[in-house]
């Protein structure tokens, strides 16, 4: 009887003990906020949108300044191409302003003579500061008779006979050729010679 008390009281101090412990633990959980154990939802779901936001501000950003590029890029090629040639273009006042100048002069102001001379002297004056400018620019140009015929920067029209002359050679240039920096921009028209069949 003695050990059954002994018993009974031993549970009942467990159980006492049991319950002290359940109720420590509920006070202690009870006293911490959940939001500090676990994010919310709705916290969450701010900071992603935040997130997103953010990424597509960045993106916006880029796209505008890829665009921006594009415009200047555009600008400067369209710049380039419409005034490429505006040096080129300087360079040919001079010899327009040479013509000009011998269109007024009055040939009749003077003997037949010397209003030649002054007509042959101002083309003569104006095709030096063409090939002048030219060759500011890279322009060339090429053909003299005695050359040796190039199918590459020649074309021939006709062939000549001349015994005297080496064969293959020109012999006659129609209009001259040019060159633009070493390339053909208009190949040279020539008579060839062949020496005549006997």
């Amino acid at each position: 009887f003695s050990t059954n008390n002994s018993d009974n009281n031993e549970n009942t101090t467990n159980t006492s003990n049991n319950s002290a412990n359940d109720a420590s633990n509920n006070a202690t959980n009870e006293d911490i906020p959940e939001e500090t154990i676990k994010p919310s939802e709705e916290n969450t779901i701010e900071k992603l949108n935040k997130e997103i936001k953010s990424l597509k501000d960045q993106v916006l950003r880029s796209l505008a300044e890829e665009e921006n590029v594009r415009r200047i890029a555009r600008r400067d090629v369209e710049n380039a191409r419409a005034y490429a040639n505006t040096s080129f273009a300087k360079a040919m006042l001079e010899i327009a302003d040479n013509l000009e100048s011998a269109l007024k002069v009055d040939v009749n102001n003077y003997p037949p003579e010397k209003s030649l001379q002054l007509v042959i002297e101002g083309i003569s004056m104006t095709e030096k500061n063409l090939q002048k400018a030219f060759r500011k620019f890279g322009v060339v140009k090429y053909g003299s008779v005695g050359d040796v015929f190039d199918p590459s920067i020649h074309e021939v029209f006709f062939q000549i006979p001349d015994p005297s002359k080496p064969v293959g050679t020109v012999g006659q240039v129609m209009k001259t050729g040019y060159k633009l920096n070493d390339r053909v921009i208009r190949a040279a028209e020539v008579g060839t010679v062949v020496h005549p069949e006997n």
